[in-house]
């Protein structure tokens, strides 16, 4: 599949208020759409996570696994491997937080095969 790169930006933090906080990249292509299983590169790492191409805001959004640190202002580079689901819009927080750890237990599940 594809690679994005860009610098980490601030969103919308509604993802990171149920617990999962995401690094957030302005997406130009407007050919991709939907949540992923990705790997994403932080200076020489890299990293398994759920990617999520939102076209409404323009940006495309990574939870990565078992990571913590601060990365506003860093470069990085998401690589979508494998689509899991289309968007789904959640007008219910507990909806929502529900889908999110789905699509990570499925995305986990990708990087067992």
């Amino acid at each position: 599949m594809d690679t994005y790169t860009g610098i980490v930006e601030a969103g919308s933090r509604r993802a990171a208020a149920l617990g999962y906080p995401t690094i957030n990249i302005p997406l130009t292509d407007e050919g991709v759409s939907g949540i992923y299983a990705a790997l994403v590169k932080i200076g020489e790492e890299e990293y398994e996570a759920v990617a999520f191409a939102d076209q409404k805001r323009k940006v495309l959004e990574a939870h990565v696994f078992d990571f913590s640190k601060d990365l506003y202002g860093w470069n990085v580079k998401i690589h979508l491997l494998k689509k899991i689901r289309e968007n789904k819009r959640f007008t219910d927080d507990a909806k929502l937080e529900e889908a999110i750890a789905e699509d990570i237990k499925k995305a986990r599940e990708h990087f067992k095969d």
